[in-house]
């Protein structure tokens, strides 16, 4: 087990079994009433239980919220925030499970401790009053959540993701445990995993990229790739845990970088149709790296130098069983090619999409819709 305190100001515990640091992190942050915000799967697979049995240990109350879904909305940040006040005084949130757990727990704080609504702190740097100190443990191998100040939660009517930054909204402690993984299925292995590698990839390339983002990056990209497939099976404990580390640093480049048009275009699928995050991001990545050829091959060929590195994206895609079209998708039947001029139009207005190194129109971005049709 090791603990290092990153240039973020974070402290991060790396280890198997360092869930078990949780009441020993929580004394150290202040913490003394304890809000945790998980979903009823992590609470089904014995981990909620493992944190609690550590709070525990040293006495230190906590409450529980689980019910958060999938791509979180306003609405579950709100209902956790009357969870909270409920049972206040708070003064320590833990996000426990993957990302929408993470982003809920990190909306949470911004309203807990600044109030208002979460369409007030869509942006950067707009929560004026201090926030509580928190704690982050990824229980997926994928989404980088825990190393980032954005919570990224949708609004409920439209499902449009707003992503809400502020440098206090940050985890303050991130425990990455091996072990917590364990019960994560091979699918659900795959698909955060192949997020995890769309964000080394896509950061390493962004127009915001620099030297910092660059060598975390580069060094998230080399352990996500020698270790996707080895990670499918929940057997294979090293393997999980570097593609846990691995997808900590790339959100940690994400930080210090941004991400581009493969993103851009997963989120309008995701918000109109519910495919799952990082199918939606696996299916546009491979068009979006042979799109930007032209202008980042050098960059490409960096991260890939055995030979081409879309063609590579695709391969562990089919080796993980993750569809590669929208006809392979469960909810293909409710989209229609006449439906892509709408996703272009909204792809072109994500934030990330001005990332991208190689900028976009309207009908690149519907090109980039076709192939995946």
């Amino acid at each position: 087990m090791i603990s290092f305190d990153s240039d973020l100001a974070q402290r991060v515990i790396f280890g198997e079994n360092s869930i078990e640091k949780l009441a020993e992190s929580t004394i150290a942050l202040g913490g003394s009433r304890i809000l945790i915000v998980t979903d009823h799967g992590i609470q089904e697979a014995g981990i909620l239980k493992r944190a609690y049995s550590a709070l525990n240990s040293e006495k230190i109350p906590c409450y529980v919220f689980t019910d958060v879904d999938p791509n979180p909305t306003t609405k579950h940040v709100e209902a956790a925030v009357q969870f909270a006040k409920a049972n206040a005084p708070i003064d320590l949130i833990i996000g426990l499970g993957g990302g929408s757990a993470m982003d809920c727990a990190k909306g949470t704080n911004f309203l807990l401790t600044n109030g208002g609504k979460m369409e007030d702190y869509w942006g950067t740097n707009k929560a004026s009053q201090p926030m509580f100190p928190s704690i982050g443990i990824p229980t997926t191998i994928g989404t980088g959540s825990e190393a980032q100040s954005f919570a990224l939660i949708a609004q409920e009517d439209t499902h449009v993701k707003m992503a809400c930054g502020d440098k206090k909204a940050q985890f303050k402690t991130v425990i990455l445990d091996p072990t917590v993984t364990e019960t994560l299925p091979k699918s659900v292995a795959a698909i955060t995993g192949i997020d995890a590698i769309a964000h080394a990839i896509e950061s390493f390339v962004s127009t915001r990229r620099n030297p910092m983002s660059h060598m975390f990056s580069l060094r998230a990209w080399q352990l996500l790739d020698a270790n996707f497939e080895l990670a499918l099976d929940a057997k294979n404990s090293k393997a999980r845990g570097n593609m846990l580390f691995g997808a900590y640093l790339a959100g940690v480049a994400i930080e210090n970088s941004m991400l581009g048009a493969a993103h851009a275009c997963a989120n309008p699928l995701t918000a109109r149709y519910g495919i799952t995050h990082g199918i939606a991001v696996a299916l546009m990545l491979p068009h979006v790296i042979r799109f930007n050829k032209t202008i980042a091959d050098e960059s490409y060929r960096e991260l890939y130098s055995d030979g081409n590195l879309a063609d590579r994206i695709e391969m562990l895609m089919q080796k993980s069983d993750l569809p590669n079209s929208l006809q392979d998708c469960s909810v293909q039947c409710n989209i229609r090619s006449t439906d892509i001029a709408t996703l272009a139009k909204e792809a072109a207005a994500q934030w990330t999409a001005q990332f991208n190194p190689r900028s976009l129109a309207i009908n690149d971005f519907v090109r980039l819709y076709e192939h995946i049709f």
